[in-house]
């Protein structure tokens, strides 16, 4: 599941930040190109906003090859987002046709099919799992150090598909909103979220001088 349903605001591109050029290609074709390079990758389905749809469709499909993805409009909120997406994949998910669900945000071009592969096989034996990065050095409003072990949480996150469509399916049922995916599996199952080791590499497009960085970082 890859969300591509930004604004690009805060990157002052007025447009949505998922189009952005990166390298001469999309930075969601980055994504949907790495995804289908991991092995045993069964479904695509790419969030967006409705009125980006057709060139959404024109920024991946030169890089699709025999693949298939799914677009479906994405929800006010990130979980809303998700939940449109999951309810696309309910009846492989019921089948068994798929046993895990990575979510990515398109805004992380760089994400490695190795991460991918890494956080899918993590959650696959754990249930779920998540790429972290060391935080650095944090404080509180009052001036205050944090603990020095905190990490800071990126995407592809991958969860076991089963609990994922039956948590959102109940957080559905009592209107409940998580700010990401992990809120609402802590909230509705006893499954642990496993760390898996990234780099600050995967970074996220949120700024204009983020571009500028990821081109640099993809030239080397």
């Amino acid at each position: 599941m890859i969300l591509a349903g930004g604004s690009g605001t805060r990157v002052g591109a007025g447009m949505n930040k998922a189009l952005l050029p990166l390298a001469g290609i999309a930075l969601v074709a980055h994504s949907v190109r790495t995804a289908l390079e991991v092995d045993g990758v069964h479904r695509i389905v790419l969030v967006v906003r409705a009125e980006d749809r057709e060139e959404m469709a024109a920024a991946v499909s030169p890089y699709l090859g025999t693949h298939d993805v799914w677009m479906v409009d994405g929800g006010p909120a990130r979980h809303d987002s998700e939940w449109q997406a999951l309810q696309l994949l309910a009846r492989d998910v019921e089948t068994e046709e798929i046993d895990v669900v990575a979510i990515h945000d398109a805004a992380r071009p760089l994400a490695t099919a190795t991460l991918f592969r890494d956080v899918l096989d993590s959650a696959a034996r754990n249930g779920a799992a998540i790429p972290v990065v060391p935080a650095g050095s944090l404080s509180t409003r009052d001036g205050a150090r944090v603990a020095a072990d905190l990490v800071a949480v990126q995407t592809p996150q991958a969860f076991r598909a089963p609990a994922l469509l039956a948590a959102y399916r109940q957080a559905a049922a009592d209107g409940f909103t998580g700010t990401d995916t992990a809120a609402c599996l802590e909230r509705y199952t006893a499954l642990g979220i496993a760390a898996v080791p990234s780099t600050s590499r995967n970074l996220k497009v949120t700024f204009p001088e983020d571009v500028a960085l990821a081109e640099r970082l993809l030239g080397r």
